[in-house]
C-alpha cells in the first residue's frame, strides 16, 4: 500500500544564542497509509509544527530522510519540491492564512492563481467546495465579514482546491469556540473522506484526535505512534 507520508530516523535541531542545540524531533520514523485520518497531539513546544513543517517540505530534517508519495523530498530540485507543495499537499493552519483584499472565491482560488491557473475549473471548484461548506451566498464578500469559523472553512476550501493527496492542518480549530471547532473538524474529516485525501492534524483537543483513525503523542520531539 502507498505511504502517503513517511519518516525515517528523522531528526531536527536548532542551533540556540547560547551555543550549542536544541532538538525539536528526534528519531522519529512512522508510515502513513494513503487514506488515514492521524491526530497528533502533544503540549505546546513538543514538536508538533516542526513535524507539519517538515512534512510539507517547508523546512528540511538535520538527519533523516522525509518520504511524500514514496517520494524523497531532500532527493526533489527546490523546483519540484515546490510543485509538490503546492499540487499534492494541502495546508490548513491555525490562524487561517486569508488575504483580506480578496474575496471569499478568490482566497480559495489562490493556489490556482499562483500556479498561473485563472481558467473556469478552478472557479467552478472553488464554488462546488464552497457550497459544501455552506457558504456557497457568501462568494462575493470580503473574508472581513466572516466570522472565525467561516474563515476557517474558507481555509479548508483553499486547502482542497488542486484536490491533494495529503492533508496537513496544524490546530485547525486553536482559534474557534467550541461549537465552531465542532462544526470544522466535522466538515474536514468529512471532505477528507469524501476527496479521498490522507489526513494529519495537530490538535489540543483529546476529543477532536479521537476521531481520527490513529492518535499519536509526542513529548520533547520524541514520537509514540
Amino acid at each position: 500500500m502507498t505511504r502517503a507520508l513517511a519518516f525515517e530516523n528523522v531528526s531536527k535541531t536548532y542551533a540556540l544564542a547560547s551555543g550549542g542545540s536544541k532538538y525539536a524531533l528526534r528519531n522519529v520514523s512512522f508510515g502513513v497509509p494513503a487514506g488515514r485520518k492521524v491526530a497528533i497531539v502533544g503540549r505546546s513546544g513538543s514538536g508538533k509544527s516542526t513535524l507539519l513543517h517538515l512534512a510539507a517540505g517547508i523546512d528540511g530534517p538535520s538527519s533523516g530522510t522525509v518520504h511524500v508519495l514514496e517520494r524523497d523530498l531532500s532527493a526533489l530540485p527546490e523546483g519540484e519540491r515546490t510543485q509538490m507543495r503546492r499540487d499534492e499537499i494541502g495546508l490548513i493552519f491555525q490562524f487561517f492564512h486569508l488575504l483580506p483584499l480578496l474575496s471569499v472565491s478568490d482566497n480559495v482560488r489562490l493556489p490556482a492563481m499562483i500556479a498561473g491557473d485563472r481558467g473556469s475549473a478552478a472557479k467552478s471548484r472553488a464554488e462546488e467546495l464552497l457550497e459544501r461548506v455552506g457558504l456557497a451566498d457568501r462568494l462575493d464578500d470580503a473574508v472581513q465579514q466572516l466570522s472565525g469559523g467561516e474563515m476557517q472553512r474558507v481555509a479548508i476550501c483553499r486547502a482542497l482546491l488542486r484536490r491533494p493527496r495529503l492533508l496537513l492542518a496544524d490546530e485547525p480549530t486553536g482559534n474557534l469556540d467550541d461549537e465552531n471547532g465542532q462544526r470544522v473538524m466535522d466538515l474536514l474529516l468529512a471532505l477528507a473522506a469524501d476527496e479521498g485525501a490522507t489526513l494529519i492534524y495537530v490538535t489540543h483537543s483529546r476529543d477532536f484526535a479521537s476521531q481520527a483513525d490513529a492518535v499519536w503523542e509526542i513529548h520533547s520531539g520524541e514520537l509514540h505512534p
